[in-house]
């Protein structure tokens, strides 16, 4: 349908520009911002792969309308989908982008090699910031695999 087809082009845009702000913009710039924009464009990729999901769900009647806020949109799937180890551990993963996102945070390291994103229960270093990217990517390819109709 034309909806997953947008919504998989979507995140593939978001994975982009989370491309650049990895190896382009922060290579360059060393900012907590830079960092923190970057989790940003994850969790919007995941919260459009989530739109997918939900309107595969809604096409086959199994909810009536899909939320308009990526953590309802999580929880909603975490409930429908417990049977889907993947998914969940996806969802999962996506709290934790979630709760980086929303948390106050500030920079160590600016403008030098090891600029990590420091919040009370967390740190996002670049090592850190990539392995997110990669699992992130990986989930829009599950997601255009297995729930993109023709």
């Amino acid at each position: 349908m034309l909806e997953s087809f947008d919504e998989i082009n979507s995140a593939k845009e978001e994975i982009k520009r989370a491309d650049h702000l990895l190896y382009v913009t922060l290579k360059y710039t060393r900012t907590a911002d830079v960092i923190n924009n970057m989790i940003k464009r994850l969790a919007s990729a995941f919260e459009m792969c989530f739109d997918l999901i939900l309107e595969d769900l809604k096409r086959s009647k199994k909810i009536k309308e899909i939320p308009k806020i990526g953590l309802e949109k999580a929880t909603l799937l975490e409930k429908l989908m417990a049977k889907d180890r993947v998914l969940l551990d996806y969802i999962h993963f996506y709290f934790v982008l979630w709760e980086i996102r929303r948390a106050p945070y500030e920079g160590r390291e600016e403008y030098r090699k090891h600029i990590a994103l420091v919040g009370r229960d967390f740190i996002v270093k670049t090592d850190l910031l990539k392995e997110y990217f990669e699992v992130t990517k990986n989930f829009v390819k599950y997601c255009e695999e297995c729930y993109q109709h023709d």
